[in-house]
């Protein structure tokens, strides 16, 4: 990890953007085998050629008009038919959020919202730690709901916060991590510590079908990296490498942080992903050119695989225990799986370490026929691996005998081939080469190091995999976002795009249509971007229209009906598209296979994450995150970084006063029913 290329990089203009950039840069050393020589080879150069130059050959044919118009009379025809019955909406780039005719999207929760009855309302211009912990987090990712009545009507909305972005949270501050943190303090750092984590909130819906918060909801709480209390379960458990200090037996653990995508489990809790835990960490033993130097630490090389530290934060300033040279194991206790109860406040959250340790997207459950948990994850970095994890046992009516399967089970990297056959690799110590000799002396090494060991079995790295979907008959979805980083000379067997922007969506069919099976097959559903521009590589169902195809797919959700909904994440590159984030209902069977729909779309700046059915598929969450930051110098009229003072949009609020508010937004259909029928 450079740091100069991180902070001192002239075309970020904010903390997620940031983000953006260090993932560019690639921590696994072995980039032989891609997920896109893999797919190229299966499919064949010359087929995948034909695909992107159908678009230009028709054009030239037929002319670029007489194309757009059959495109769209195509389109018409093709929405007639659609199993996702709404009109579409427009594509396009504004200060607002937009959602399809006949549907409202109202915002429920924003950033500072008192969740407590004694919490103060929220002062941006004073905020503290204090009153952050009692208040809505920010950032808002995973969205979750359990109902707390048969009807539905009222339940517990848990909620993920991924990290905070102090260049439009804190008045007067600026971007932080650009300038070597010279502005932070404890007070706010303390602060961004809060605004960290999770929050559960009970919501209930009003007579005329609108969702409004139960403030004096006894299970409303936060979870924060600050002062909320994990124990730590699983084979790596009290393992020497997750003492501390403060921890002698390696057992518990303060907090939990950047909780990106999650899932909620049959029983009713909910699993918070710990993604790219590497970027709080901190050291100030540097190298002759500025760099962190890690080369003194006993576990250099496993720090190096997963870039530690990044030094995005300015906490390990002020908390040692996120500073490598005061606790170098302190890393190790960050990049699980965290399981919460939310309708127990009184019980601990649970790092459950048999799902091992990376920058987990999401933990999506299904069970089995013969009834074993499956988790499938994603870890989010360019050439990472997709994993699932296979519980021992059977989940039953006994809720606490089912949080112990997340302890005794197997975890599987997946290594997908080129004649479409998916094999589950298991991550288990002594099998192949995961062994005492090749640095994994413990089933706890190889959990800790998960990454290493995928690499070890020879799973296939992906494209930045991301959200991964199951439905029930034994098929997931793979979301894999982008890498741009990914050379042409990584095409040696037919790559099919090197560099790529725009990502694609990766269908997985289990053995028998079970999900806990160890072989399958697995085929491209979607490859994104433009399928207009024949150098892009793009495909789509030909009735896609120009509001409908979309790029980086990111999370996903599979509604009631079987039906797949896709969030995407652009980042800054949306001008890429010339479209902001947003989701899509994208068909998966029969002659519209492929084909895309756009539902609903952010503010300038903004990633769509969620999405989230309640059981009667009448509402829809959404969480709509950093608004107004990413890629503002695209957009016309504007044409610079946003700051708290000076922001591209102020959305949700719209009042001078406040900067932008990351918000959860609740889509209901006027006149009440189903969405999207």
């Amino acid at each position: 990890m450079n740091r100069k290329q991180i902070t001192g990089a002239s075309q970020t203009g904010n903390k997620a953007e940031t983000f953006e950039a260090a993932d560019n840069i690639p921590a696994n050393p072995d980039l032989s085998r891609t997920i896109g020589s893999v797919i190229a080879t299966r499919y064949g150069r010359r087929n995948m050629l034909k695909g992107m130059l159908g678009v230009s050959a028709a054009a030239a044919l037929f002319g670029a008009p007489a194309l757009t118009a059959a495109r769209q009379a195509s389109a018409a025809a093709a929405a007639a038919r659609s199993r996702y019955v709404f009109d579409e909406l427009e594509a396009g780039v504004d200060e607002t959020h937009h959602v399809a005719a006949g549907y409202d999207a109202d915002i429920l929760l924003r950033w500072g919202d008192p969740i407590t009855a004694d919490a103060p309302e929220f002062d941006v211009m004073n905020q503290s730690a204090e009153a952050q912990l009692q208040q809505f987090g920010y950032n808002n990712d995973y969205v979750g709901f359990l109902p707390l009545n048969a009807e539905g009507s009222r339940g517990l909305l848990c909620v993920n916060h991924e990290y905070t972005n102090e260049e439009v949270m804190f008045p007067g501050l600026g971007r932080q991590d650009k300038a070597e943190f010279t502005g932070m303090t404890k007070e706010l750092v303390d602060i961004e510590m809060a605004a960290h984590g999770g929050s559960v909130v009970e919501i209930a819906r009003n007579a005329d079908g609108k969702w409004h918060v139960v403030r004096n909801g006894k299970l409303n709480r936060r979870i924060s990296p600050l002062n909320t209390v994990m124990g730590i379960d699983g084979p790596a458990a009290g393992h020497p490498r997750m003492q501390t200090s403060a921890d002698p037996k390696g057992r518990e653990v303060i907090g939990t942080l950047n909780n990106c995508a999650g899932g909620m489990t049959p029983w009713g809790t909910w699993l918070m992903a710990e993604e790219n835990f590497h970027g709080y960490f901190w050291t100030d033993q540097l190298d002759a050119d500025g760099e962190p130097d890690v080369t003194g630490q006993a576990e250099a090389r496993q720090m190096q695989r997963y870039n530690v530290p990044s030094m995005w934060y300015a906490w390990g300033k002020y908390h040692d225990r996120f500073d490598i040279a005061k606790e170098p194991n302190e890393v190790n206790r960050f990049g699980w799986v965290v399981e919460v109860d939310p309708r127990n406040p009184e019980a601990r959250p649970v790092k459950h370490t048999a799902l091992g340790r990376f920058a987990h997207e999401g933990a999506e459950t299904t069970l089995s026929p013969d009834g074993r948990l499956v988790i499938y994850m994603g870890d989010d970095a360019r050439f990472e691996y997709v994993y699932k994890y296979v519980s021992d046992g059977a989940v039953s009516e006994d809720r606490a005998a089912n949080s112990r399967l997340l302890s005794k089970g197997t975890l599987y990297a997946a290594r997908f081939d080129p004649d479409g056959s998916l094999h589950w690799l298991p991550l288990v110590h002594g099998h192949g080469p995961l062994t005492a000799a090749n640095g994994f002396a413990s089933q706890a090494d190889v959990l800790i190091d998960a990454r290493l060991a995928a690499d070890a079995l020879g799973a296939t790295p992906m494209d930045r995999p991301e959200d991964v979907s199951p439905r029930g008959d034994g098929t997931a979805y793979v979301m894999l976002t982008n890498n741009s980083k990914r050379k042409p000379g990584q095409t040696d067997a037919a790559n099919p795009r090197a560099e790529s922007d725009f990502g694609h969506i990766i269908e997985i069919k289990e053995e028998n249509g079970d999900h806990a099976a160890t072989r399958g097959r697995w085929s491209i559903l979607v490859q994104c971007g433009d399928p207009g521009i024949a150098a892009v590589g793009a495909q789509w169902n030909p009735d896609t229209s120009e509001n409908g195809w979309f790029a980086s797919p990111d999370n996903s959700a599979i509604d009631a009906g079987g039906r797949l909904w896709v969030a995407t994440d652009q980042g800054r590159r949306w001008d890429k598209t010339g479209k902001s984030d947003g989701l899509y209902g994208v068909e998966t069977e029969g002659s519209l296979r492929g084909h895309s729909k756009l539902f609903f779309r952010c503010p300038v700046g903004a990633e769509l994450c969620g999405p989230y059915f309640t059981p009667s598929g009448e509402t829809l969450f959404l969480a709509v995150q950093h608004p107004g930051t990413d890629g503002t110098r695209n957009l016309k009229g504007f044409e610079r970084d946003s700051t708290f003072e000076d922001p591209a949009t102020r959305w949700p609020d719209f009042d001078p006063q406040m900067p932008p508010r990351p918000s959860v937004v609740v889509v209901t259909r006027q006149g009440g029913g189903k969405i999207a029928t």
